[in-house]
Order: structure tokens, then sequence, then C-alpha cells
């Protein structure tokens, strides 16, 4: 049997980054590997421009992902102020960045979210990685910094509810949470009426990702997927490829 850390995602938007090239900021429909990477970062306290702490979460954890609800595609139209690139200094702030207004360019991208998207999260920890699974679980009950749905404009719905458990498979890790309740159930008083219920939208079949380095996935791989997700250098905003591996539920076991 297998560690793990199980917990959930949802929230009224999300954005998983895919490859930005031009006017098009894509989003796939399940976390990517970095967006995972910076929620523990957030949750531990580890700073973006730390080199180190960003290296050692990369090389420490794994990830499986359970896409219960794709939820629907939502686009949002951006215009985005943004300075001629100067030679000799570097912009410190984004105060700094606007404050010569004959310099300033506009931009227009298209952003995508999801919108009403529900995944089950399972962390493995790697032998050197720099914290338990047991420090990351306190963590995402009180983080250090806010975590959000790949984006800051997404914040959390619902609690992350994060649990530790032993299994043999990442796939039983990953279905441990299916009989739990969507919104957990609240002691009213005789005179209060109960709220209505979530009416989740949730997938007739279920999508299973992870990482190919993963043992004992208990599922055989329907297809393979590279994503360009595996954080090089969060400073310098540089990633390189990896390859996913995904089963369909319903489909050869």
């Amino acid at each position: 049997m297998r560690e793990y850390l199980v917990f959930r995602l949802y929230g009224p938007m999300a954005s998983w980054g895919e490859l930005a090239v031009g006017e098009q900021r894509a989003s796939a429909d399940h976390p990517s590997r970095s967006a995972l990477l910076g929620l523990l970062g957030s949750a531990l306290g580890v700073r973006r421009d730390d080199e180190a702490g960003q290296q050692a979460l990369s090389r420490g954890y794994r990830f499986g992902v359970k896409l219960v609800a794709a939820g629907m595609p939502l686009r949002d139209y951006h215009t985005v102020q943004w300075p001629d690139i100067p030679k000799k200094f570097t912009y410190r702030t984004r105060r700094q960045e606007v404050r010569d207004k004959e310099k300033l360019n506009t931009i227009l991208t298209s952003r995508e979210y999801r919108s009403d998207s529900l995944s089950v999260v399972a962390v493995e920890a790697a032998p050197d990685a720099a914290h338990g699974l047991s420090v990351l679980a306190d963590a995402l009950r009180a983080p250090v910094f806010l975590p959000y749905l790949g984006r800051k404009s997404c914040p959390l719905a619902l609690p992350l509810n994060p649990k530790l458990g032993d299994f043999d498979t990442l796939k039983q890790a990953l279905d441990s949470r299916d009989d739990e309740p969507f919104v957990p159930s609240i002691d009213l008083d005789d005179d209060e009426e109960p709220t209505a219920e979530i009416n989740l939208g949730r997938d007739g079949q279920a999508r299973y990702f992870w990482d190919e380095a993963m043992a004992d996935a208990g599922m055989e791989a329907t297809l393979q997927l590279t994503r360009h997700d595996q954080p090089l250098s969060r400073r310098r905003w540089q990633f390189e490829p990896r390859r996913e591996l995904v089963y369909l539920a319903g489909g050869k076991p």
C-alpha cells in the first residue's frame, strides 16, 4: 500500500493554463502539474521567486487527477496595457510599468475558463520530498497564501478538505471521495429550513490523469497526452513538456 494525500478542487471558475501564444490564453479541462505545484507552494508559503523552494516542490511530488465534472467553457475578452520593453532597466512593480502613459501599448487577449468544474487530486510524495504529506495536509487546511484555481480571479467555492490515506492503487485513492456529499451536512435548528442542494452536472464518464512516474495506478492508460506544464524556472516562467497518462472510465479496463 502507498500513502496519498487526497483533496478536491471546485469553484465557479477555474483556468488551467495551456501554451499561451499571441492573443489566446487557453485552458485545459483539468488541473495542470504547474498549477497543482503552485497551489501546494502557496499553502506552504513558498514564494514564486524562491527557485530552490520551487525546485524542491517540483522534484518531491507527483499527482493524479480524477475529473468528475469538466464544467462549461467560458471565454473572457481582455484589454491589457503594457509598456515598451526597456533595454537598460527592469520594471519592479506594476505601478512603474504604467507610470509613463506615452509608452503604454494595448494588448488584446482572449482568456478561457471552466465554469463549475470539479476535480479530485491525489498527491504522492517522492522519497526525497521536502515535506511529508501530513505537513501538506496541514498547510492546505491553513494556507500561508490564499489558494486559487489557476488564476487569482478564480477562488475556491468549497474547502479543499484534504485527507490522508493508504491505498493499494492510485485509482482507489481518487475514488475514495465518491460517496462524500458535495456539500458537508450542517446541523440546523428546528425552525430553520434546509438550504437547496447544489446540482453539479457531473460527467457521465469520469476521466483519470496521472504522471507516468507514478507507480501502481490500478488502471491501464487509454491514451497519452503531452503537456507543457513541468516547471523549469518559476522566476523566468519556463516550462518543459511531460507525458501524462489518461484513463477513460467505462472504456477498456
